[in-house]
């Protein structure tokens, strides 16, 4: 196949796109570096199957070559990041998933968007099924990303139905593994960051809020098996291992092999409460389950995150 990756720069965008090459396809990533970075091409950037092009996939994009496949994963992804740029979040969710469905509907290419658990919002059902609507705040300050990705499903949708496109939405859970950013603002590289610096690692609120974390390539996989079907409603694809961030917090000082303390800050407005995906769809229809366990996914990345820290 010939496959398109907007956000290929980006942390899944790159596992994405160097699982594609290694099943021996063609790969064309598109990446404006605003969250993604070059770096994360480097162990495939010379196969000459694959292809970069530097573009904000908000404005449009003709691809002359053939097209088999079009993934949409460009998105800040992080809460600092789309609090930080949230217009831009806004427009790669709306503008940029008409420009990446417009693409696919002119090459009558499947399509695939990266929706996320967000979508549920701080959810009032435990743990999340696709069937749940989901409690969004739509005017505060998360509300920028969980509305871009219902926008987005939306238009996805909107396209199957009137034009007939081949279309696939994932439901992204927290997901983990090297080529995290180390200062992004999410948990796992927080954490990691200030136990490798010996620093007191930051919970908000009192460390009950739930999350429930996925190995990179266990996601990659799930994503690889839904595009290949016919399935057009959303599929959670997570890790269904629940954890308090307390807990986690524990783990991650013990797997760094330093004293550390915990230290508690008041909790972000809108934080969700709770996380854990329902898998039942993603185990039916794909055969999908989660292989890495946390113990080795962590070892992994506290390895690739060893190699950036400087103390």
């Amino acid at each position: 196949m010939r496959v398109l990756i907007t956000g290929g720069a980006g942390f899944i965008g790159s596992h994405l796109c160097e699982r594609f090459l290694a099943d021996g396809h063609t790969v064309v990533a598109v990446d404006n570096l605003l969250t993604g970075r070059l770096e994360n091409l480097d162990p495939f950037r010379a196969d000459p199957r694959f292809r970069f092009v530097g573009h904000d996939i908000s404005a449009l994009l003709k691809v002359k070559e053939p097209l088999d496949a079009v993934l949409h994963f460009a998105s800040p992804a992080s809460p600092v990041d789309y609090l930080e740029l949230p217009i831009q979040t806004l427009k790669v969710g709306s503008l940029g998933t008409h420009n990446a469905l417009g693409i696919a509907k002119a090459h009558g290419a499947r399509f695939l968007l990266a929706s996320t658990s967000e979508v549920y919002g701080d959810p009032l059902e435990h743990p999340q099924t696709e069937a749940y609507w989901g409690n969004v705040n739509p005017v505060g300050v998360r509300g920028v990303y969980d509305e871009a990705k219902r926008f987005a499903e939306s238009m996805t949708m909107a396209y199957h139905r009137v034009h007939g496109l081949n279309t696939h939405i994932v439901r992204i859970f927290n997901t983990y593994g090297p080529r995290m950013r180390l200062k992004d603002g999410r948990v796992l590289p927080n954490f990691m960051d200030q136990a490798l610096r010996g620093e007191p690692l930051t919970v908000y609120g009192d460390g009950s809020q739930t999350r429930s974390f996925c190995y990179v390539t266990d996601l990659v996989e799930g994503i690889v098996r839904l595009l290949m079907t016919d399935e057009h409603d959303p599929v959670n694809v997570g890790n269904p291992a629940e954890i308090t961030i307390r807990q986690f917090a524990e783990e991650i000082l013990a797997l760094c092999g330093r004293p550390g303390t915990v230290e508690y800050r008041p909790l972000p407005q809108d934080d969700p409460k709770v996380r854990q995906p329902d898998i039942t769809r993603a185990r039916r229809l794909l055969g999908w389950e989660p292989k890495v366990d946390r113990g080795e996914g962590l070892r992994r990345t506290m390895e690739y995150f060893r190699g950036l820290v400087r103390v």
